[in-house]
């Protein structure tokens, strides 16, 4: 093995093995190249081990942790809302209202189960991936989703008693992160993407904490423009987090 294969281990608490850092095709852009290391904590984070990376700009997917790296773009912005501060659009606030008459909220462990995976590939075909591209397994979903290194949770959202959507979650000292959310297209009326992140900033504030954090706003990319109606909030710029305030008439 050279040197510059060798397994590195980062000096964080917990330690950190860079499992993966290999440039390829961004995801989000696909005119661009990325650079996206993964890295593996060595034991599952506490609480405030999260804060501090979610702070530094980091997100999560199954055990791994990941913050962009790229040599030539800095499109991905992280990006969070100071809960006390946050005041819904008036748009938002009809979905929280209708999503709060409709819908049925449960918090509970993280799961696999074949209803789940139903709907997390449904939900990808919403978004618009390639036809080329196979519908996830249960070990995919499983890797994805219902494994992680820190402390996470299920929100569920039922209509009439069946499953309609579900988003995965975590849990820091003074934050939650809102890891993924999926859910049927067929009841796209009721904003369930919106709902979700209003029901998290709830729980925020129920729990006294103080951030959600949103993951990565890109604005090049349109599935990530929803992301820019959450106001006021707070981008990681140039390694500091700075205030985005809402400007003008507010949006319907």
């Amino acid at each position: 093995m050279t040197a510059e294969r060798a397994v590195r281990i980062l000096d964080s608490v917990p330690p950190e093995i860079v499992v993966h850092d290999e440039p390829g095709t961004c995801a989000y852009l696909g005119d661009r190249h990325w650079r996206l290391p993964l890295r593996l904590p060595i034991r599952a984070l506490g609480r405030a081990e999260l804060d501090e990376r979610l702070a530094a700009g980091d997100r999560r997917q199954g055990r791994l942790l990941y913050r962009a790296s790229c040599p030539d773009c800095r499109a991905c912005v992280p990006l969070r809302i100071d809960v006390a501060r946050f005041e819904p659009s008036r748009s938002q606030r009809r979905a929280l209202g209708r999503g709060d008459r409709q819908l049925q909220v449960e918090i509970g462990p993280l799961e696999l189960s074949a209803e789940r995976l139903r709907l997390y590939n449904r939900h990808k075909q919403l978004r618009g991936l390639s036809r080329d591209e196979q519908e996830a397994g249960a070990e995919l979903y499983r890797i994805v989703l219902a494994d992680t290194c820190c402390e996470s949770f299920e929100l569920r959202y039922s209509l009439d008693g069946e499953l309609c959507g579900v988003a995965v979650v975590d849990r820091g000292e003074s934050a939650l992160s809102a890891v993924y959310c999926y859910y049927n297209p067929d009841h796209s009326r009721l904003s369930p993407g919106t709902y979700s992140i209003l029901k998290q900033i709830e729980l925020c504030r129920t729990w006294g904490l103080r951030y959600l954090y949103l993951g990565l706003y890109i604005a090049e990319c349109h599935p990530m423009a929803y992301k820019a109606l959450f106001l006021p909030q707070e981008r990681l710029i140039n390694g500091r987090w700075t205030v985005f305030e809402r400007s003008g008439r507010e949006q319907p």
